[in-house]
């Protein structure tokens, strides 16, 4: 009896696998061609930075440079004056991203650990400010930056970073809310206080989260046309800024010939430095990602 059910079981268990081999072969194909689809702009603006002019603007388009100039990328740099662009950008994206990062910990740790009146009706509200479009506030942030006198300088971004985002503060309470609480018990005990609590047992244990957080903001920032555009002259704003605008063949004179190639260059170097980050700290974006909310 036994021999007959296990040969009857077999035939089943190997579709089984056999179907779970092509559900398996058919997610990964998607996967693919979802990636090669989102990739095609990506390759293609790579392979143009190395065209010429003529031969960028020629028809029918020509997939393959040739001949293949590199030195597109060496007047990427002296074209415009491309570091200095790139600190600019560099700078306000890492201190927005510092600031962001502490005070959201700090304000998700708050939610997560301390018991206080009102605390839940508190986060509802700044879970609810999630809803709200940024492009909605910028008038009105604007005005009031403008009457401070805080406008063609990086204070907005100090004040942005400094009052934490919504949406980081409950990445970090999730986060906290699924930490131990015997170790925070066993600080206590000790005579730890809560910040202290903060800054030695929680901020060490949420690595995944604090990566997580610091790359969203970094690359945000990083990739910002408008805010720029809006507060900062030419002398103090941001490499993004720069890329959309025209370069020409002769600089300052808007009558000349558009270097397509030259800007797709720059615009190549331009993603470096995030996709650099994100390879970096991939395990613990991953990691903060997946663990964020859950127990």
């Amino acid at each position: 009896m036994t021999a007959k059910v296990m040969k009857g079981a077999t035939p089943r268990a190997q579709r089984d696998r056999r179907n779970k081999r092509l559900r398996a072969s058919i997610s990964y194909l998607i996967l693919y061609a979802t990636a090669l689809v989102m990739s095609v702009p990506v390759i293609w603006m790579i392979l143009s930075s190395l065209k010429s002019e003529p031969t960028y603007t020629q028809y029918p388009p020509v997939i393959i440079p040739d001949p293949v100039l590199w030195e597109n990328y060496i007047h990427a740099f002296t074209w415009i004056p491309f570091l200095r662009y790139a600190w600019n950008s560099t700078f306000l994206a890492t201190v927005f991203s510092l600031l962001t990062v502490f005070t959201s910990a700090m304000v998700g740790f708050a939610f997560a650990r301390l018991e206080a009146p009102g605390k839940g009706k508190l986060f509802g509200i700044v879970i609810s400010l999630l809803m709200v479009p940024g492009i909605v506030t910028i008038i009105p942030q604007f005005v009031i930056f403008a009457k401070l006198g805080l406008t063609n300088s990086y204070w907005p971004w100090f004040l942005w970073g400094i009052s934490a985002s919504p949406f980081h503060i409950f990445l970090f309470r999730q986060f906290f809310t699924g930490i131990p609480k015997e170790l925070e018990d066993a600080a206590e005990v000790d005579g730890a206080a809560p910040f202290r609590i903060f800054w030695q047992i929680f901020l060490p244990n949420a690595k995944a989260a604090l990566a997580t957080s610091f790359i969203l903001n970094f690359v945000g920032v990083w990739g910002d046309w408008l805010a720029p555009v809006i507060y900062l002259d030419d002398a103090k704003t941001t490499l993004a800024v720069k890329l959309a605008t025209p370069t020409y063949s002769n600089p300052g004179d808007p009558t000349g010939q558009i270097l397509v190639t030259l800007t797709l260059a720059a615009a190549v170097i331009y993603t470096i430095p995030p996709v650099i980050m994100f390879f970096i700290a991939q395990k613990n974006i991953m990691e903060g990602i997946v663990t964020t909310g859950l127990k």
